[in-house]
């Protein structure tokens, strides 16, 4: 398994709706690999405080409850396909664990970049 498996699983998750007046969800949804082997997925909440979260958030608070940390490949949908994760998303996935950085990470449909890549200049190194 490269990617496949882990669109699938983005894909079977990504179902955009409205819970509630204010709140979307579902319009971006995320999987991502672990260096045990699990999927972990995970959407978006979209409320308009800003106080929701990214579909990567969720993903890696799946896989932190399950008691891992570690990110060996990750991709985010949306409903045109693949697209790269926010700043604070890449952040967020360097900070829960130092290998992370080495992480495939799908940016587009067939482009696929490790995570340091995406976080040049890094402010702690």
């Amino acid at each position: 398994m490269i990617f496949d498996d882990l669109i699938l699983a983005a894909k079977g998750v990504h179902a955009p709706r409205r819970i509630s007046e204010n709140v979307e969800v579902g319009g971006v949804a995320a999987a991502l690999l672990s260096v045990s082997g699990k999927i972990y997925t995970g959407i978006c909440l979209d409320v308009p405080c800003g106080i929701g979260f990214c579909a990567e958030h969720a993903a890696i608070a799946a896989m932190v409850t399950a008691g891992e940390s570690k990110i060996i490949r990750a991709v985010a949908i949306d409903h045109n396909g693949a697209i790269p994760p926010c700043g604070r998303c890449r952040e967020f996935m360097s900070q829960i664990h130092k290998d992370n950085i080495h992480a495939e990470i799908m940016i587009a449909d067939n482009k696929v970049v490790k995570l340091s890549e995406l976080l040049p200049h890094r402010w702690d190194e």
